[in-house]
């Protein structure tokens, strides 16, 4: 029996939809659990009601919210709050879409590169437009830093704009290693289990039961992980938008 714990990230199309010259234009399985995402969001925000004692979805909706809210304020200020329909919608994308990939025989979004990386290409361009937008050439005084020695001035100014341009690949490299490395990891111990079943049968069900524990506590931390990293993200979006936002601070 072989395991093969890369299949589950392949896009697989489900109709096309056109073409361009040779090139099809399809509708894949990465394309539908988008769709998919952005219905259960549009669901638990419309579902949820303005009741004055909450019920079940509004309480995650206005838990959401607010969490979501406080993290603007504490990380970028009261200013940084016209930002947060960007930050919101970052958050509840990601945090759904990686709860539904966990469910067996459904598509991961976050675990493809490209998707991480438009994402973070988004943050990316936003800072850079409004950062320059609201201040100025001022904006650029954050590859700056207050009180550096002149003689090394340079050096830490080169440092500071490459680590700047380095953001959109650490910000999607981060997410998209995570969830793939955390989605190979359960296929892999869940195969064993099934491995060990067929090939040794009574005596392989009772020597999969170590497997098929670490596969239940993985999935645990599959699920922590599923919002971590939608905090995580979501959290490094503040941050920037405040360089653009108090580009002197």
């Amino acid at each position: 029996m072989k395991i093969d714990p890369i299949h589950q990230f392949n896009i697989e199309p489900l109709f096309t939809l056109g073409h361009i010259g040779n090139h099809t234009i399809a509708f894949t399985n990465s394309s539908l659990y988008m769709l998919v995402t952005i219905a259960i969001i549009s669901l638990l925000m419309l579902a949820s009601g303005t009741q004055l004692v909450p019920g079940r979805l509004q309480s995650v909706a206005e838990i959401s919210y607010e969490f979501v809210a406080s993290t603007i304020r504490s990380t970028a200020g009261s200013e940084g709050m016209k930002f947060f329909p960007l930050i919101f919608s970052l958050f509840m994308f990601i945090c759904v879409s990686n709860l539904v990939g966990i469910i067996p025989y459904t598509f991961t979004i976050s675990s493809h590169l490209i998707v991480t990386a438009a994402l973070a290409l988004l943050v990316f361009f936003t800072v850079l437009i409004y950062g320059v937008a609201k201040n100025g050439l001022k904006f650029f005084s954050i590859f700056v830093p207050h009180g550096v020695p002149g003689y090394i001035l340079p050096l830490v100014m080169f440092i500071e704009i490459l680590s700047f341009f380095l953001r959109p690949v650490s910000h999607s490299v981060r997410l998209f290693a995570n969830m793939l490395a955390g989605h190979i990891a359960l296929k892999v111990f869940a195969g064993f289990v099934a491995m060990l079943g067929f090939s040794l049968g009574a005596l392989g069900w009772v020597g999969g039961v170590l497997p098929l524990a670490l596969t239940v506590a993985l999935y645990a931390l599959e699920i922590l992980v599923a919002f971590l990293q939608a905090y995580v993200f979501a959290i490094l979006t503040c941050i920037y938008l405040n360089d653009a936002i108090h580009p002197g601070h």
